[in-house]
């Protein structure tokens, strides 16, 4: 099979995972309407094409906080990656760091943070929920900071879990989830010897690390449903500012309040988000959400923008939009699940070829020249 794209990675990964895998990565809640909005809007945006510009010494490099990035483009946290790859966690960090951009490791990884940081020298970001468990929480910003994680991002748009009715069908849970997930494994050979049994252990590295006990997947959705905390409010995040010290962003932002609010409490970055249309259905996609925000924000504190992203063009749009830097989770995701550390690489390749081409095409230069005026107005 020829790869080209994203829609062709989600092809092959759909191939090779068992259903509860593939349709946990690629659903939304509900209806999945903000899912589908979220890469219909983004792509509804047209850019304004200007050419003779010479564009010889174009670069794609761009400053987030103390780091030069390769172009504006981080790995999202994503649950369960170590279930998509053998050890997913390592290959994807790896793939991050020859391709010179951020990999941001999720609370609920397969690896721990210590197995991913021994695999790699750029240092990683770190991302954390809010959960009832505040010494769980504590433990972990401290390995965190003790194996040199130098950015935490602090998910704030999951006091609850989303209702997802993939995962009912698929076997992730639901009657007889345990059996189900088995016999799809048998079923999908590739998977299951690579990951199913080179990968193990199969738990929640993280949270067995602090519980000195295994936490399997089965355990996966009653631990977070048992842990989410939706007494969550702006002063219960003081102490976690207080103890963080590195770059602070806040995760899942779509009001210009809430933005606000993260600008006045310290934070130095927010993701304009909606969990990639995985938590409140009908919600408005990040595409529409960004501009009033940027609006709002712009310059009192770095933006980043998720859900929707699909190409190096997605991230263009996304720059014009009023982002600062994007993070990308399904596509890395289906990438890794097809081909493993390799197919991160080679997508990762993609999106800087697709976005040399849009700035080519658009007489961007660099990656501060990217914004409104290069969106296209109809008149």
């Amino acid at each position: 099979m020829v790869i080209s794209s994203t829609t062709d990675y989600r092809k092959a990964a759909q191939k090779k995972l068992p259903p509860f895998l593939f349709h946990y990565i690629d659903g939304g809640s509900y209806t999945e309407t903000t899912l589908r909005n979220n890469i219909s809007d983004l792509q509804d945006i047209a850019l304004k094409q200007k050419v003779l510009n010479d564009m010889s010494s174009l670069s794609l490099e761009h400053k987030m906080f103390n780091e030069t990035l390769s172009m504006p483009v981080a790995l999202s946290p994503v649950g369960l990656t170590g279930m998509y790859a053998r050890r997913g966690e390592v290959q994807a960090a790896r793939a991050a760091e020859k391709k010179g951009i951020p990999f941001t490791m999720s609370t609920v990884s397969v690896c721990p943070i210590k197995e991913v940081t021994s695999k790699i020298k750029r240092p990683m970001w770190f991302q954390l929920y809010v959960l009832k468990d505040r010494e769980f929480m504590k433990d972990a910003l401290r390995r965190a900071k003790a194996e040199g994680v130098t950015t935490l991002v602090f998910t704030v748009d999951m006091p609850t879990p989303g209702a997802r009715y993939r995962d009912l069908h698929s076997g992730m849970s639901g009657p007889y989830a345990e059996i189900r997930r088995m016999l799809q494994a048998m079923t999908h050979p590739s998977w299951a010897l690579d990951v199913g049994l080179l990968g193990k252990p199969h738990d929640l590295g993280n949270i067995s690390t602090y519980r000195n006990k295994t936490t399997k997947l089965g355990d996966y959705i009653g631990w977070l449903g048992d842990n989410f905390d939706t007494s969550i409010s702006w002063k219960d995040l003081e102490w976690i500012r207080e103890f963080w010290d590195g770059p602070l962003i806040i995760k899942g932002i779509l009001d210009v309040e809430d933005a606000r609010d993260a600008a006045r409490f310290g934070a130095d970055g927010i993701v304009v988000s909606n969990h990639g249309g995985r938590q409140l259905d009908g919600v408005m996609s990040s595409a529409k959400a960004l501009p009033i925000i940027a609006d709002a924000v712009k310059g009192d504190i770095k933006i980043f923008v998720d859900s929707g992203i699909r190409s190096g063009l997605d991230v263009v749009r996304m720059l014009a939009l009023g982002a600062d830097c994007t993070m990308i989770g399904r596509s890395y995701i289906y990438a890794l699940a097809a081909k493993g550390e390799k197919g991160v690489e080679h997508l990762l390749d993609l999106y800087a070829n697709e976005m040399r081409v849009a700035m080519t095409l658009t007489g961007a230069k660099r990656i501060s020249d990217i914004g409104n005026q290069s969106i296209a107005r109809i008149v």
